[in-house]
């Protein structure tokens, strides 16, 4: 099997995904943000308050070409922006996990951990900017798809099966 990798909007449920699909498969996992810290050991919020976006984007940049020259038979989780990363279908076979703005917002603040959720995602203070962006991915994201997964009303046990066995198909 090759790579798999899990794009959507920030708090679609794209790690918790991936943790049940590494159950399920056995698969290795990474996280694209996790990678980044490790590298600028900072965090993202850090790296985007002194450095800027751009900066970011570039170290997306550097990963992704890391990811499809080293990694193979791994489940890719991804921060919300790195759909743009170029050639991302040649890192393998890419997953949107969608659901409609309102869904992934209340599922964020209905939470049993919603103030650690929403405090791990800032822009989520700001409901409005979080919308526009929300609004101004969407479509890209569906583009970018080999696969779009649903995940409204969906158990993650019941994402993750649906994952393997849509990628199975492929």
């Amino acid at each position: 099997m090759k790579n798999i990798i899990l794009i959507g909007f920030m708090g679609v449920g794209k790690g918790s995904v991936a943790r049940e699909v590494v159950k399920q498969s056995g698969m290795i996992a990474v996280d694209t943000d996790d990678i980044i810290e490790s590298m600028e050991n900072r965090r993202i919020k850090k790296i985007f308050k002194e450095e800027g976006e751009a900066y970011f984007r570039s170290l997306e940049s550097k990963v992704a070409k890391w990811l499809q020259t080293s990694v193979t038979d791994t489940l890719i989780s991804t921060g919300g922006g790195f759909y743009k990363v170029d050639q991302l279908n040649k890192i393998g076979t890419v997953v949107l996990l969608h659901a409609k703005f309102n869904t992934i917002y209340q599922r964020i603040i209905e939470h049993p951990n919603a103030k650690r959720k929403l405090k791990k995602r800032p822009l989520f203070q700001e409901i409005d900017k979080a919308r526009d962006l929300y609004d101004a991915r969407e479509s890209a994201y569906i583009k970018q798809a080999d696969i779009v997964i649903d995940v409204t009303g969906k158990t993650v046990d019941k994402i993750a099966k649906e994952l393997l066995k849509k990628v199975k198909k492929r």
